[in-house]
């Protein structure tokens, strides 16, 4: 047969995850294996959400098509929880839109607002629809190095003139994935100065807004002045409210930079489930009730804790992130990322991601996802600690 898909398709990241998966599945069938790679929420949203959904569910018209934008009471909502969480101000009319999932706008964004040949700023390591969705639109990406001595943010001063000129937008993600990294709203305003400078569009993913510990509570990058000027932001359901099957997130921020996502997913689908557009209202409405009261960051926080001590103990010391539901693990000396990934899997049955499946920056660590109660992760350090594997060294 002669036909051959596109070759945009050689250009995506999945093959590492199916090769896990693969060998996860040979590896079960010989010991327990604990997965703690794919950042897929393990808890169900509370009760009263799935009431709220229930009924919803049995309302005349539940069932018929949605609009792509949302409907009004949840644009509405967005806005109003934006002004409670950040102290943001939206236009829910233009500047809120619904998204089936944060990665949904992600990918559909670049077709919106690049050509063929077009530049954008991604970071490495970072999110593999980031660069994905760029090579699927024909566009080319840059990568912009995260690195430690830079407490992973990119250093906009070393991307070359001609390569900021070029540049159509930029990708950003804080708290981050996979680097579980933070940002500050002083950042942000560096970033928008770049922005104003070049004329790029800053496009930031926040999908890890109330998955943050010990206190802390990640900054909307609209917060930063002159922000709105220059950017939107995405936001999601999934990881603050144990959504992520509904598939209900939005961008919010700049109206005309949102305006051409608009077009695109007026043509690709009918909107989010009605029902699920409730629910996500409920979730917004309790949340704003709750003064700050999210239970997901506890939970994962608790998990955090019990899964760096118990490795603390077997001899890999890993830094505690501040936010995400992951941890960037430097790997022991003398392994690669994809060496020691494998190893942990074959040796201890403990499933993780190797960071150069994020990048080339990525070489060097592992992610965790802390998808497994505290007693789970304690078993699986256990097992790390037990197969000896801290102690080997690859010449």
């Amino acid at each position: 047969m002669s036909r051959q898909p596109s070759k945009r398709l050689d250009k995506l990241s999945a093959a590492i995850f199916s090769e896990m998966a693969a060998r996860k599945r040979e590896v079960a069938q010989k010991r327990t294996v604990y997965d703690l790679s794919i950042g897929s929420p393990d808890q169900p949203p509370e009760q009263s959400l799935l009431d709220t959904l229930t009924e919803a569910i049995a309302r005349p018209g539940a069932f018929g098509y949605a609009l792509s934008e949302g409907t009004a009471d949840f644009r509405a909502e967005v806005a109003r929880w934006y002004q409670y969480r950040f102290d943001v101000e939206l236009d829910s009319d233009h500047e809120v839109h619904s998204l089936m999932g944060s990665q949904d706008g992600l990918a559909h964004f670049a077709l919106a607002w690049t050509d063929p040949g077009d530049l954008v700023l991604v970071p490495d390591p970072g999110y593999p629809i980031y660069e994905g969705s760029v090579h699927l639109a024909g566009a080319v990406p840059y990568r912009m190095p995260l690195r430690a001595e830079n407490d992973f943010l990119p250093d906009l001063e070393q991307v070359p003139e001609d390569v900021a000129t070029r540049a159509k937008f930029m990708i950003l993600n804080y708290p981050n994935n996979p680097v579980s990294a933070v940002a500050t709203v002083s950042f942000f305003e560096k970033v928008v100065a770049f922005a104003k400078r070049h004329d790029i569009i800053v496009v930031h993913d926040l999908a890890y807004s109330e998955m943050a510990f010990d206190g802390y509570r990640p900054p909307s990058f609209l917060q930063a002045q002159g922000a709105k000027d220059v950017g939107i932001e995405f936001n999601s359901f999934s990881k603050s409210f144990n959504m992520a099957g509904c598939r209900i997130a939005y961008v919010v921020g700049n109206a005309e930079i949102i305006k051409p996502l608009a077009v695109v997913k007026s043509n690709v689908d009918y909107g989010v489930f009605l029902p699920v557009q409730q629910m996500a209202i409920a979730a917004l409405k309790q949340d704003r009730k709750s003064a700050g009261q999210n239970t997901v960051g506890p939970i994962y926080q608790e998990r955090r804790d019990v899964l760096l001590s118990a490795l603390a103990e077997a001899g890999w010391v890993i830094p505690p992130p501040m936010a995400t539901m992951f941890v960037w693990a430097p790997v022991p000396r003398g392994w690669t990322s994809r060496e020691f990934a494998f190893a942990l899997l074959e040796q201890a049955g403990v499933v993780v991601i190797p960071g150069s499946a994020f990048g080339d920056e990525g070489e060097g660590y592992v992610r965790i996802a802390l998808v497994q109660t505290p007693e789970i992760l304690k078993q699986a350090a256990v097992a790390i600690a037990d197969s000896g594997i801290l102690l080997q060294r690859v010449e």
